[in-house]
Parts: structure tokens; C-alpha cells; sequence
């Protein structure tokens, strides 16, 4: 299989879809370190798109300098995860980037026997994010998630989370926390294409997963963000 230099999805639903010029500036910015302008063709893919039904188009970049867009039907939408802590140091190589990496984190996901996603820790055991997912958790009233100076991909749901945050007034923090500090804590890891998936249990490490009592309004605001297509 070709390598991913850069990849994009997102979810297109009827016709609408979130945080499409965050998708956007992320997919251009990453093409833009290789040496690579991809505004135009980013603009006529998008243009491409159907409006009707539902889609998970990936936009790429090649070796070579070669652009690509693949229009793929979106896989159905899933509930509460299941998921492991991966016990090794984080694998990636270029963990900002989205594409390098995919098949990697597919694969470690395959091997998580009984679990959904895995969670990824940095060398001094703080938690990270999943293979397909980032991490975000509630202490008390206050909307967590890891530093952004560690080895994060940033994430387009994240940002969106944080714009309806500051409309609710509710505080957002960045904490460094191991998993055995999220113990009984309401977990979400979310992405493009499911927006908020609430973490229903933890295995690797001696931790329970609390009640998702925020998760299912959070992700109807979260769903109310979609805009048209341009």
C-alpha cells in the first residue's frame, strides 16, 4: 500500500459538515511542510462531495507530491467504548501529523482483544490520546484534556469541544494525569466522524470508568455545529 504522507476525513451528513475550515487549515498546513500546495485542490475536492447521504471522504497526500481524494460511505455511528491501555511507549513517528501513522494505530487497534480503542501514554506515563480518538475527561465542572506541548494530533473535534465550552461558560483545563487518575472519572475520546464516544470501561490498568451524564448533550451541541457545504 502507497504511504500517507498527510490525510483528512470528516464526516459529511446530508449535506452538512463540522469544522470543515478546521479540517481544512490542518490539511493544507501539514501538506505546506512538504512542500506542497494543496488550498486548490482542497476547494475543488470539497466541491466534488455529494450532498445527499452520508460520506467519509479522506482527502491525502502522496509520496511524490500527489493529491488524492477518496470518497468512502460512512461506517455506521458507534456508542460508548471499551478501551485499553497499550503497554509500550507511544509508537508513532509523526504523532502531529495525521496519515504517517493510520495503518500503525489500525493495527494496534486490531490486536486489543475485547477492546474498542487503545490509549496511548508519553515516557513519563501521562495519558495521551487513542489510536483514533483524542482524550478528554471531567473533574468536577471542568472540561480536561492532556497539554497540548505533548505529542498530540490536533484534533478538530477538540476544538470545536472547546468553542461550545467557552459558550457554556464552562472552564477547560490542560492537566497532565496518568490513567490511574482517571479512575471514576466521566472520559470521552472523540473524532470527526462520531463526535463524543463516552469511555464505558478501562482495562491494563486498575481503573473504572464513571457515568457519561454530560456525554449525550454535549453531542447534540457537538452535531449542531454542522454547516452547510460550500
Amino acid at each position: 500500500m502507497t504511504e500517507l504522507l498527510v490525510a483528512d476525513s470528516f464526516l459529511v451528513s446530508a449535506g452538512l459538515v463540522r469544522g470543515l475550515e478546521l479540517h481544512r487549515e490542518r490539511f493544507i498546513g501539514s501538506c505546506a511542510r512538504h512542500g506542497v500546495h494543496a488550498d486548490e485542490f482542497f476547494t475543488e475536492a470539497v466541491a466534488r462531495l455529494p450532498r445527499e447521504g452520508h460520506w467519509f471522504p479522506r482527502f491525502e497526500l502522496l509520496p511524490g507530491g500527489r493529491l488524492e481524494s477518496r470518497l468512502r460511505p460512512a461506517p455506521g455511528l458507534g456508542g460508548a467504548l471499551r478501551v485499553q491501555l497499550y503497554d509500550g511507549p507511544d509508537p508513532r513517528r509523526e504523532p502531529r501529523t495525521k496519515g504517517p501513522d493510520l495503518l500503525l494505530l489500525g493495527e494496534l487497534r486490531r490486536r486489543a482483544a475485547g477492546a474498542d480503542e487503545v490509549l496511548l501514554t508519553g515516557p513519563g506515563g501521562e495519558v495521551l490520546e487513542a489510536a483514533y480518538t483524542s482524550l478528554l475527561w471531567w473533574e468536577g465542572d471542568t472540561l480536561c484534556l492532556p497539554p497540548q506541548h505533548l505529542p498530540l494530533l490536533p484534533s478538530v473535534t477538540v476544538a470545536l469541544l472547546r468553542r461550545l465550552a467557552a459558550w457554556r461558560d464552562v472552564p477547560v483545563a490542560e492537566r497532565s494525569r496518568t490513567p490511574a487518575e482517571l479512575d471514576g472519572r466521566e472520559a470521552w475520546l472523540v473524532n470527526a466522524l462520531h463526535g463524543i464516544r463516552p469511555v464505558r470501561s478501562w482495562s491494563g490498568f486498575a481503573g473504572t470508568a464513571g457515568p457519561a451524564v454530560r456525554a449525550a448533550d454535549w453531542q447534540r451541541d457537538l452535531e449542531a455545529l454542522a454547516e452547510p457545504l460550500s
